[in-house]
């Protein structure tokens, strides 16, 4: 048989399957994500998505209620960027129909300052920031709370406010920002409760926080996807590569512990 004839041969039986055989298209999936961390880790991601047929289009916003708008709405295909609080809260307020399919990582929340080495340093009142959506602000709330800094309601679960504070024994005075623009306030406030991922932006060590999280707990990030993909081949696909040696490998060396993977 000539070579040719060989080739035609080849080509009708590619034809018949419909080309599976021999060449697959690549899932696009749009992932929304914060800056810093989670959008860096992602690109770890990127590699191992590939392997298993997923073409990542990695999508940053610079707020925490954009990305599940755009999820929400048909613009993404997953986010990864929230814990579950918050995406329980988005859920009950914004009625999204979003879920979660897995854990990915967990930052730590620290309390910062640009002015005092210790929390010991303080004044008695002091102004200190925290952020103004109730998930992350009651979050700075409860680590507060923790440290034996301040007293809250019983009651609150995991989005006290500052109304919820019952016993303030240094006076604090609390002001409320968005939680990007927590690192910004430094120069204007005693200290800041800043988020891990925009600490790292802000290139400040998380290490340097002077009250840290307790890193078990609730607020392990999460891929969310709309609840008719959790299912799907490609959101299993995407769960596994994020949930791979090779990218809990690259969070270990990279972030030395102030970022931890939570699988």
């Amino acid at each position: 048989m000539s070579l040719n004839r060989r080739t035609l041969l080849a080509a009708v039986a590619f034809a018949a399957l419909g080309g599976t055989a021999y060449a697959q298209t690549a899932k696009v999936v749009r992932i929304g994500v914060t800056p810093g961390p989670h959008a860096q880790i992602l690109e770890a991601v990127k590699p191992v998505a590939a392997k298993k047929g997923l073409d990542l289009k990695i999508i940053e916003f610079t707020d925490y209620v954009v990305p599940n708008q755009a999820l929400s709405a048909g613009e993404l295909e997953a986010n990864s960027f929230q814990n579950q609080p918050y995406l329980d809260n988005q859920v009950k307020d914004r009625k999204f129909d979003l879920v979660a399919i897995g854990q990915t990582v967990n930052f730590p929340l620290g309390i910062y300052s640009a002015k005092y080495k210790s929390w010991a340093e303080i004044p008695d009142g002091a102004t200190i920031a925290i952020q103004n959506d109730p998930t992350n602000g009651g979050r700075s709330l409860l680590l507060l709370r923790d440290k034996g800094v301040i007293k809250l309601r019983e009651g609150t679960g995991f989005k006290p406010g500052v109304a919820d504070i019952i016993d303030n024994p240094k006076k604090l005075k609390f002001v409320e920002v968005d939680a990007a623009q927590t690192a910004r306030s430094l120069p204007d406030v005693a200290a800041a409760a800043i988020n891990t991922n925009y600490a790292v932006e802000a290139k400040i060590e998380p290490t340097s926080a002077i009250l840290r999280e307790d890193p078990k707990g609730p607020y392990v990030n999460l891929i969310a996807v709309r609840s008719g993909d959790k299912n799907a081949p490609w959101a299993a696909a995407l769960l596994e590569a994020y949930q791979s040696p090779e990218v809990k490998a690259f969070i270990a060396e990279k972030y030395k512990g102030a970022v931890l993977a939570g699988w």
